[in-house]
């Protein structure tokens, strides 16, 4: 399980590392553009019911902690869908579940020798 603070609040919000890594690479790519943009998500079974929804801005601290030694593999198809709905008017909606599957295979490209 990850962390991610954000602001001055010391209260961390907790992620799993899988999640974690793709919110920490989607924030950087666009905090460095200076593009805001919210992101939400809902409560785990031992908060309140209910869901939280941030406004990510490039002036606000943000850290990302994770429990795990080395850095977690990102699905770039899965990244892209996350940006784009990051760029909508609704926001990035984070739900576990997308990041329990594992990456969908990358096909690969075979070259036919000239005859």
């Amino acid at each position: 399980m990850g962390y991610l603070y954000y602001g001055s609040d010391t209260q961390a919000i907790s992620m799993p590392d899988r999640m974690l890594a793709h919110v920490k690479v989607l924030a950087a790519t666009k905090l460095r553009r200076n593009e805001s943009f919210t992101i939400t998500w809902r409560h785990t079974d031992d908060e309140a019911p209910g869901r939280t929804t941030l406004w990510l801005h490039p002036a606000i601290p943000l850290r990302f902690t994770f429990s795990t030694v080395d850095a977690e593999k990102i699905d770039g198809p899965l990244l892209q869908r996350l940006a784009a709905e990051a760029s909508s008017s609704g926001g990035l909606n984070l739900d576990a579940r997308l990041f329990t599957l594992e990456p969908e295979p990358q096909p690969t490209l075979t070259l036919a020798a000239a005859g």
